[in-house]
């Protein structure tokens, strides 16, 4: 910036440096998304377009910001994990958040018509964003199990609640029937009364989403003689694992060193 008299004012700026040696999790929220998934016709109590679009955006802001080790995310959510030792953008909580929170937003409007074909997004939809940090890894795990058993929880009810209104009950029937319901309960009502078991139910709508690096062949044309060239690259894919179990970890040992 030019030396002027009008220069003092960036001292009106805040310092918003996030805490150094912690994990930041960026998670980015739908904003009025009932709204917007009733407006689109969203399918119940699971859309895959949907779920696939938001895997699809958080997989596109992995591959532009490289320092993201892990993201998780189901319904209208997206949590993203930076490092303790990651320095992006002098770890400012404001253009951390804004970056992805922009890049996000930008990749669901793009890469609609590839999962939602003709039908037309009747209007942006909007994501809101915070920054969170965590010191330990023991704290980072908890976070991520907080959001993986949110999941759980969402979609058993989710699931229940519209098969009895796909059954001929009304929202507020199956709303009233659900109260003071637990897990248990919902499990029989699904089996017996539908034949359901919960646990048969594709993981992609149970555990959610979890975006790591894995070990692909990639193939590409050498700029040098045409030739096709395959090597072996880190690439962002999403896999539907247990993640509050230990198993996850011990087999993912890289993405907390």
């Amino acid at each position: 910036m030019a030396n002027s008299k009008f220069e003092y004012v960036r001292h009106f700026e805040q310092n918003d440096t996030l805490l150094p040696n912690t994990y930041i999790v960026i998670r980015i929220d739908g904003r009025g998304f009932h709204r917007f998934s009733q407006t689109h016709n969203f399918a119940k109590p699971n859309d895959r377009r949907a779920i696939d679009l938001m895997n699809h955006c958080a997989i596109q802001v992995m591959k532009d910001l490289h320092d993201i080790i892990l993201a998780y995310g189901q319904s209208d959510e997206y949590s993203f994990v930076l490092p303790k030792k990651s320095n992006l953008y002098s770890r400012r909580a404001s253009k951390l958040s804004s970056t992805v929170v922009s890049l996000f937003a930008s990749n669901y409007v793009m890469a609609w018509p590839t999962f939602f074909g003709s039908q037309a997004i009747e209007y942006p939809p909007c994501f809101d964003s915070r920054t969170v940090c965590y010191p330990s890894d023991q704290n980072l795990k908890d976070y991520l199990n907080w959001r993986q058993a949110d999941c759980h929880i969402n979609n058993l009810y989710n699931t229940t609640f519209w098969a009895l209104v796909h059954d001929g009950l009304t929202e507020t029937e199956a709303e009233d029937k659900l109260k003071g319901t637990f897990s248990k309960d919902k499990n029989e009502l699904l089996f017996s009364k539908y034949n359901v078991n919960y646990n048969n139910i594709e993981p992609i709508y149970r555990k959610g989403s979890t975006i790591i690096r894995l070990r692909q062949e990639v193939t590409s044309i050498s700029p040098r003689n045409g030739e096709p060239v395959t090597r072996t690259k880190l690439v962002p894919a999403a896999v539907h694992d247990d993640i509050i179990g230990q198993d996850f970890w011990d087999k993912h040992q890289n993405l907390l060193q």
